[in-house]
């Protein structure tokens, strides 16, 4: 049965449960909740194909949960954080009302975007980290730029960087867009990098006020599924 959603300018007819590609429970790994215990949902989709992308296997597949399986499976973890990622989350429009019922039911919705899908109409009590795609992403055309206009203070904008030259392109942009006065800015050197140390001496010459981050599940568990 479809039911009618209606919030913040959005209405469309959705069926209330999401493709899956898994659930897990571990500590968030980046950004501002870094080491916090968190919830992962991972659902299943995405339009683009970043070159770094370490999640080729949530593009295809995936299984059907109703929002009242998920909304359990939240409850059994009880933490307060809850990641909606992906793939590209965002693609399903049913994520809208979850997210609105994650957040009536009093957990923090962590909403990880490429970017390219309109982020509209989300809750304003969930938190946005926005994957502002680089040139050698090989996604940069995907970009919806105004999505800027849409972020709060508090939401957070990454930047992957797979070499010296994205970084720089990286720092241009935060300059011209004043992002570090904005919003929560990350650098995220891609996890084959053997260059986090100089992409660490960059940052810190910059002079801009974001953060440089590597992934703390990764160095903990490596690749380890689940984590």
């Amino acid at each position: 049965m479809s039911e009618l959603y209606e919030a913040r300018g959005l209405a469309f007819r959705y069926r209330p449960r999401l493709k899956m590609t898994e659930t897990f429970f571990s500590l968030q790994g980046e950004g501002l909740h870094s080491g916090y215990p968190c919830t992962f949902l991972r659902l299943t989709g995405c339009a683009l194909r970043c070159t770094y992308c370490d999640t080729e296997y949530a593009f295809y597949g995936g299984q059907w949960q109703s929002f009242d399986a998920l909304s359990a499976v939240v409850k059994q973890h009880g933490a307060r954080y809850v990641q909606i990622t992906g793939g590209e989350p965002l693609h399903q429009k049913a994520v809208w009302p979850f997210i609105d019922r994650l957040v009536d039911e009093g957990f923090v919705p962590l909403i990880e975007t490429s970017g390219a899908v309109d982020i509209a109409g989300l809750h304003p009590k969930a938190h946005v980290v926005l994957d502002l795609k680089t040139p050698e992403s090989g996604e940069l055309d995907r970009m919806r730029w105004e999505n800027l206009a849409l972020l709060k203070p508090s939401d957070e904008v990454k930047f992957v960087c797979c070499s010296l030259d994205d970084l720089a392109w990286s720092f241009s942009v935060i300059r011209e867009h004043r992002l570090d006065e904005r919003f929560q800015v990350l650098i995220s050197p891609i996890a084959a990098s053997e260059e986090k140390a100089l992409f660490a001496d960059k940052v810190i010459e910059s002079g801009l006020n974001v953060r440089f981050q590597v992934q703390l599940h990764k160095v903990l568990w490596g690749d380890l599924p689940g984590k």
